[in-house]
């Protein structure tokens, strides 16, 4: 029995497709506004198995624009 080796974190590519909760992290946004975009139709969404939602990042960028992380800043000392 040949067990494979998990592939480095550098080649993995990014996904293509992202979780609601992601999502909402990365834009800023509600899960429940994303699920009305879906509902609506202005986001496209896909189901994987019975409960798994995932929507394209290429759909999100059209949409949604990302946040930037918040840097902490440095304070000074007088």
């Amino acid at each position: 029995m040949t067990l494979s080796t998990p592939r480095p974190a550098s080649n993995t590519p990014d996904p293509e497709w992202l979780s609601l909760q992601k999502a909402a992290l990365i834009y800023d946004i509600s899960v429940d506004t994303l699920r009305r975009h879906i509902a609506s139709g202005r986001l496209p969404a896909s189901r994987f198995g019975a409960r798994l939602i995932r929507v394209r990042i290429a759909d999100l960028e059209q949409l949604y624009r990302p946040v930037a992380p918040i840097r902490p800043t440095l304070r000074r000392a007088w």
